[in-house]
C-alpha cells in the first residue's frame, strides 16, 4: 500500500508544480476559454491544464518502474506504456482543440484514433467475467474497447462545466476504484501485491489532487478538453485493464460477486455517464449533433436552480462519493451493513442538497439587492456632477508661433486652462466673465490673422508674438471690493483665484 501511495504522492507533486509553468505556455499561445453565453466563468481562463496532468502521470510511472516492488509490471510490452501512449495522444487531440477548436468529427477521429492505439497495445477487453464469457474476436474487443474509451472521455468532458468539477469528480471515483483494485489484487494474488491497474489509478488521483488547488473555485487554469479526454481514457483504461483481464474464477468468488467487476466502473462513474446519455438523448430529439454544446447539463440546472459555485460542485461531489464508496463496499463486505451506512449516506446525501437549495433564495435576493444598488448607484454617479467624468471639447485655436513652449517659454497649457478646457458641466466651471470672452475673440482673430499671412517675415511675426505675449501675459485688475466667490452647487471650488486666470 505504501508503495502505491508514493506513486500517487509524486503524480500529484509534478502536477501540482508544472500547472503554473503550463499556465505561462497557455498565455503565450492563446489557449484561453473566452467567455461564451453558456459559460458560467466571467473573465477569460487559461486552459491546457491536462499538459501539467500528462506529465505527473508519465513522470509517476517512469518512478514506479524504477521501483523494485513495481519494476516487473513495467518490463518489455508493459500496459502501463500503451496507457501513456493513449493518454498523450489523446491529450495531443485535446491541446490542438483548446488553441484552434477542433470540428466535431474532427476531434472524434482523434480520439477513436488515441483509443485504438492504446487498445492495440494490448489495453483491451480479453473477457467479460460473468460466467467466464470469452471475448473470442480480435475485432470485437477491439471495436468494444474504442467504444468503451469515447464514451468514458466523452463523459468526463461533458461535466468539465464548473471548476474543480470534473477533477474531483474523477478523483472521488478513482479513490473508491482505488480501493477495489488492491483489495481485488489481494484476493487475487496473495502473496505478491503488485498491480499495474492499482499503479494506474494510483497515478490518476494523484494528478486529480495535484490538480484541484489551481482549478478549485475561483479556477486560475481549466484543464481544457487536453485534461478531461485524458482523464476519461485513464479511467476507462484502469476500467479494462480490471474488468476486461481477471481472471473469472476469482470473480466468481464469495469476496468478489460475479456482476461487481461490471457494475462499479459504471456505479463509480454514473452521475458522468447519466449526464451524457441524457445530454446525447436530448441533443438528438432537437435534431442536434450529439457534440452540439448547449447550457442543458446537471450543473447547470443546479445553477439555475439557485445553487452557488461552489455549492453546485459539492452537491456533485456528495453524490459521487456516494455511489462510488456504496458500490466499493457492497463488492467486499457484508450487504447489510453497508445498505444500512449506504441508507444513512442517503439521507446526508439528501440533506446537505436541501440545505443548499435552502440558501438559494437568499443568494438570489442577495444579488438582486446588490444589482439594484449598482443601478442606482451608476445612476446617481451620472446625474451628480461632482462624480461626473470630464468630457473635453474642441480647444480654441491657438497660432503654432504661440505655442511653441521650447522656443519662447509657456503661454498657455490645452489641458489644465480652463477657457482651453470645458468640462461639460456648469457646476465644474465657473462661466467665463467679460473679460475671458474678449481673450478668447482675440485667441481667434490672431489665429485667421496668422493663417492669412503664415508667409509674412519671420522677423515681423517675432515682434508680433512678443507684444501679444506683453499684452496677455499682464493680470487683469481685480475689483477692490470683490469678495472671494463660492460656488454652492460646487463645494471644491472655494474661492476664484484657483483656475480663473490665465
Amino acid at each position: 500500500m505504501r508503495v502505491y501511495l508514493l506513486v500517487m504522492l509524486i503524480a500529484a507533486a509534478v502536477t501540482y508544480f508544472m500547472v503554473p509553468v503550463v499556465r505561462r505556455i497557455a498565455l503565450a499561445s492563446g489557449a484561453i476559454t473566452q467567455v461564451r453565453d453558456r459559460d458560467v466563468h466571467t473573465v477569460p481562463i487559461p486552459r491546457l491544464g491536462g499538459v501539467a496532468m500528462l506529465i505527473g502521470l508519465a513522470v509517476s510511472f517512469v518512478v514506479a518502474s524504477q521501483i523494485p516492488y513495481l519494476s516487473q509490471e513495467f518490463f518489455g510490452g508493459s500496459l502501463a506504456w500503451g496507457i501513456l501512449a493513449g493518454a498523450a495522444l489523446m491529450c495531443l487531440v485535446g491541446v490542438i482543440d483548446d488553441i484552434w477548436e477542433l470540428d466535431w468529427y474532427a476531434k472524434l477521429a482523434g480520439e477513436i484514433l488515441a483509443a485504438g492505439v492504446m487498445a492495440w497495445q494490448g489495453v483491451q477487453f480479453v473477457s467479460v467475467p460473468v460466467w467466464g464469457l470469452t471475448v473470442g474476436s480480435t475485432r470485437l474487443t477491439l471495436f468494444l474497447t474504442i467504444i468503451v474509451v469515447v464514451v468514458v472521455a466523452n463523459a468526463i468532458n461533458f461535466i468539465d462545466g464548473l471548476d474543480g468539477l470534473a477533477a474531483g469528480v474523477v478523483g472521488i471515483a478513482g479513490l473508491a476504484f482505488f480501493i477495489y483494485t488492491y483489495m481485488l489484487t489481494r484476493e487475487s494474488s496473495p502473496g505478491d501485491y503488485s498491480s499495474i491497474a492499482v499503479v494506474v489509478v494510483a497515478a490518476l488521483v494523484g494528478i486529480c489532487l495535484g490538480f484541484l488547488p489551481h482549478n478549485f473555485n475561483p479556477a486560475t487554469i481549466f484543464m481544457g478538453d487536453s485534461g478531461a479526454l485524458m482523464l476519461g481514457l485513464v479511467c476507462a483504461a484502469a476500467g479494462i485493464v480490471v474488468t476486461g483481464q481477471i481472471d473469472p474464477s476469482i470473480a466468481t468468488n464469495r469476496t468478489i460477486p460475479a456482476f461487481m467487476p461490471i457494475v462499479l466502473p459504471i456505479a463509480i462513474l454514473i452521475i458522468p455517464l447519466l449526464d451524457f446519455v441524457y445530454a446525447v438523448l436530448r441533443r438528438l430529439s432537437k435534431g442536434q449533433s450529439p457534440f452540439t454544446a448547449d447550457s442543458g447539463h446537471l450543473h447547470h440546472r443546479l445553477l439555475r436552480a439557485g445553487n452557488s459555485h461552489r455549492g453546485a460542485v459539492m452537491v456533485i461531489y456528495v453524490w459521487s462519493a456516494l455511489f462510488s464508496f456504496l458500490a466499493v463496499g457492497l463488492s467486499m463486505f457484508d450487504p447489510k451493513p453497508v445498505l444500512i451506512i449506504g441508507a444513512i449516506g442517503l439521507l446526508l446525501a439528501l440533506g446537505y442538497t436541501k440545505f443548499e437549495m435552502k440558501g438559494a433564495p437568499k443568494r438570489a435576493v442577495s444579488a438582486t439587492r446588490k444589482s439594484e444598488s449598482a443601478t442606482a448607484q451608476a445612476g446617481s454617479s451620472a446625474s451628480d456632477p461632482r462624480t461626473a467624468e470630464p468630457q473635453k471639447v474642441a480647444a480654441v485655436p491657438v497660432p503654432a508661433s504661440l505655442s511653441n513652449k521650447a522656443e519662447h517659454g509657456p503661454l498657455i497649457d490645452r489641458d489644465t486652462d480652463p477657457a482651453v478646457v470645458s468640462s461639460g458641466s456648469p457646476a465644474t466651471q465657473p462661466a467665463l466673465g467679460t473679460a475671458d470672452q474678449s481673450r478668447e475673440s482675440e485667441y481667434s482673430e490672431i489665429a485667421a490673422g496668422e493663417s492669412e499671412n503664415k508667409d509674412g517675415a519671420e522677423g515681423d511675426s517675432l515682434t508680433t508674438f512678443q507684444s501679444l505675449r506683453r499684452l496677455f501675459d499682464k493680470p487683469a485688475a481685480k475689483p477692490r471690493d470683490r469678495e472671494p466667490r463660492t460656488d454652492a452647487s460646487n463645494p471644491a471650488s472655494s474661492s476664484d483665484d484657483e483656475g480663473e486666470e490665465l
